[in-house]
C-alpha cells in the first residue's frame, strides 16, 4: 500500500492511499482522484517524507537518517484541525436538516410565515432570493456545497 500526500489546485492537502503508484497514475489519468474538500480534480503529488521498515538487529540503534532526506515537507498542524474541525461541523449540520434542493426560498418563507411547521433545511437558491430573505428578517446561513460533508472517505 502506497501513502501520496497529494494538494489539489487550491491548496487542500490530503492523503490518498493506493496499490502502487502505478495505481495512482492511473487514477490520476481516469479522473478518480478528487480533493475530498471541494472535488477538484487537479491534484499534484507532494514531497513526504518515507517510511522506512529497517530491521535492526536488537541491542544495536539504528543510524540516524540524514537531516536533509528526513526532513518532511512543513505542514500548518493547526491549519488541518481547523479543516476537520469545519468539515464536522459541517457534516452534523447536513446529518440534522432536510434538503428541499431549489424550493429553499419558499419553505423558508412559508416556515417563517407559519405555514407550514418549522424545521431544519437546507437547500439552494440565488444570492438574490437569499437578500430578500434576510431584509424581510429570515434568517439563512450560506454554507459551501462541498462534496466531503454529504458523504464518508473511502
Amino acid at each position: 500500500m502506497k501513502v501520496l500526500d497529494l494538494q489539489c489546485a487550491n491548496q487542500h492537502g490530503f492523503e490518498g492511499w493506493f496499490a502502487s503508484e502505478d495505481d495512482f497514475h492511473a487514477q490520476l489519468g481516469r479522473g478518480l482522484v478528487t480533493c475530498p474538500l471541494c472535488g477538484d480534480a487537479h491534484i499534484e503529488k507532494k514531497l513526504s517524507a518515507p517510511r522506512l521498515n529497517l530491521k535492526v538487529p536488537r541491542g544495536e540503534p539504528a543510524a540516524a537518517p540524514a537531516a536533509e532526506a528526513a526532513a518532511p515537507v512543513a505542514v500548518r498542524p493547526e491549519l488541518q484541525a481547523l479543516q476537520a474541525r469545519m468539515v464536522d461541523a459541517l457534516r452534523q449540520l447536513v446529518s440534522q436538516s432536510e434538503d428541499v434542493g431549489e424550493r429553499f426560498a419558499t419553505e423558508a418563507r412559508a416556515m417563517h410565515e407559519g405555514e407550514i411547521e418549522r424545521r431544519n433545511i437546507r437547500g439552494r437558491t440565488t444570492p438574490q432570493e437569499a437578500l430578500a430573505l434576510l431584509e424581510d428578517g429570515i434568517d439563512v446561513l450560506p454554507l459551501p456545497d462541498l462534496p466531503i460533508i454529504k458523504e464518508t472517505l473511502q
